[in-house]
């Protein structure tokens, strides 16, 4: 077996790249033609993913001492292999290689070369304070810390809460999830053009108002089924909410800023996936997993709330995006 060393640095070395996939997928996504259908696609296909997941880990878990589960590596290995190739090719254009245009003095290049060099990187700081400064990409970050909190708190600790209080069985509950990433799966491709059309904000206001409703009865209602339901429709209506944030960031930031806007704003999301699932775990080890139903309200009340702060963007997208 690998050292557990070699885990650490490979999965360290993945979430670099993921997390500068993440900001410049979802910037140039968001920056082409029917922004708000290519962000539903891209982000149904990543709520694919975390469905196929339960499936695997359950029958990775249950293969007992005969389970070669290092082979699944070779699954995510050849779908990034067949990624990359993808992504080469549709960006070929972009990525040759410009010539040199004739002999210049070797001195005076490195010196150009050191200036232009100085003078991005104090336009970078600039532009990191600018954004930093204004108060666009606190609000919507905020939202997205309590959005992907609840999300990630809700989707771990689902499973244990049910075992537990509601003496469910545990080869049983644990497709639960299934049914919560089905319904991101669905809510994601089905509601990203209603919501486009009957406008952003008093759509994704309804759904929040739905969702706290939701998880009011996953919380009050004492019945596995009813609770099942519930969370998988808590993942329907909160589906919708990455892609049209992000369609929403393209018009509250401009072209300058918006990649790196979006990555603060992801910084803020992984917070909050990170954050809540410790905070209920810690207090779940002295009060029970019973506080999950309390603490998933408060979330889903701030989320709600984080998302009325959020400045109306422009009636019409930014003029300096590609319409291609």
């Amino acid at each position: 077996m690998p050292p557990f060393g070699l885990f650490v640095t490979t999965f360290f070395l993945v979430s670099i790249g993921q997390a500068y996939n993440d900001s410049h997928a979802n910037t140039f996504a968001a920056s082409i033609k029917g922004a708000h259908r290519w962000l539903a696609i891209i982000h149904a296909s990543y709520m694919a993913g975390c469905l196929i997941g339960p499936f695997v880990a359950t029958g990775v878990a249950t293969a007992g001492t005969n389970s070669q589960w290092y082979l699944f590596y070779t699954f995510p290995t050849s779908i990034g292999c067949v990624n990359l190739a993808l992504i080469l090719w549709a960006f070929r254009d972009s990525m040759r290689v410009e010539p040199h245009s004739g002999a210049t003095d070797d001195t005076s290049e490195a010196r150009d070369t050191a200036a232009g060099e100085t003078s991005k990187n104090k336009d970078a700081i600039r532009l990191i304070a600018d954004i930093l400064s204004g108060r666009n990409v606190w609000l919507l970050g905020m939202f997205y810390f309590f959005y992907i909190g609840s999300q990630i708190t809700m989707s771990g600790w689902m499973v244990e809460y049910l075992v537990d209080v509601r003496d469910g069985n545990l080869a049983q509950m644990g497709f639960v999830p299934a049914g919560f990433n089905g319904g991101c799966l669905l809510g994601r491709l089905l509601l990203a053009e209603p919501t486009y059309r009957l406008g952003e904000r008093r759509m994704v206001l309804i759904y929040c108002v739905l969702a706290v409703g939701l998880q009011l009865v996953f919380w009050l209602v004492p019945n596995i089924i009813a609770a099942s339901v519930a969370v998988s429709f808590i993942g329907f209506f909160t589906g919708p909410f990455f892609a049209t944030g992000m369609n929403m960031g393209s018009k509250l930031f401009s072209a300058e800023s918006h990649s790196t806007a979006l990555a603060f704003i992801f910084v803020f999301a992984q917070m909050g996936g990170s954050l809540f699932p410790i905070i209920t775990g810690v207090i779940a080890s002295s009060a029970g997993v019973q506080v999950l139903q309390p603490i998933l309200t408060a979330l889903l009340v701030a989320m709600t709330i984080g998302w009325l702060l959020v400045p109306r963007p422009k009636s019409q997208p930014n003029p300096e995006l590609h319409q291609e």
